[in-house]
């Protein structure tokens, strides 16, 4: 998030990748890394040194109030949601443009959904991510499958396959706190 710039060298702002903060150059600061030096403040003080950070006041009010909420979303998460957090936003910066996209087009369609579909569907992407990609596409396309999930429901779950190489894997064990969706529930 830190970057140099010469005096007259001002860049356009532009959504961030990460979500969070400007970013652009080589001399950024990763959303991790800012936390960490930034971790002894209050939150409004870390609502301050991001609103002096270079670029923001460039961005528009609108993207600046989502990055004071995400902040203040990341100052309330436990320490293990806080690196789950971080993993994504750096498997995120990692990507192509056209990856990003794909990946928040797939995402926006899992959120599209009814929340209690939403978490089954969710539910049952993690539990087929683990199956090959010969098999679960065979899965995907039985009688079973086409029982107990719309025509949208297989759509979000096919686009969010295709996007899987690009998230970072799945926690390995349950996050204490964090409730396990509900059992399936009626279309």
């Amino acid at each position: 998030m830190v970057r140099q710039e010469s005096p007259g060298q001002r860049r356009p702002a532009s959504p961030p990748a990460n979500g969070f903060a400007p970013r652009s150059g080589q001399n950024q600061e990763h959303l991790q890394q800012w936390m960490q030096s930034h971790g002894n403040l209050t939150l409004d003080q870390q609502q301050r040194a991001l609103e002096n950070e270079p670029g923001f006041r460039q961005l528009s009010p609108e993207m600046q109030q989502r990055m004071h909420q995400r902040l203040a979303q990341l100052n309330g998460m436990t320490p293990e949601q806080r690196q789950r957090t971080y993993a994504r936003t750096e498997a995120m910066e990692r990507l192509a443009p056209e990856q990003r996209l794909q990946v928040r087009n797939a995402l926006t369609n899992l959120g599209n959904l009814p929340k209690d579909r939403r978490m089954y569907v969710a539910r049952e992407f993690r539990a087929l991510r683990e199956m090959a990609p010969a098999s679960r596409q065979v899965f995907l396309n039985s009688p079973a499958m086409h029982a107990e999930f719309s025509d949208q429901e297989r759509q979000v779950l096919s686009g969010l396959f295709e996007v899987a190489p690009f998230l970072p894997p799945p926690p390995q064990a349950p996050v204490p706190g964090v409730p396990m969706p509900p059992p399936l529930p009626p279309r």
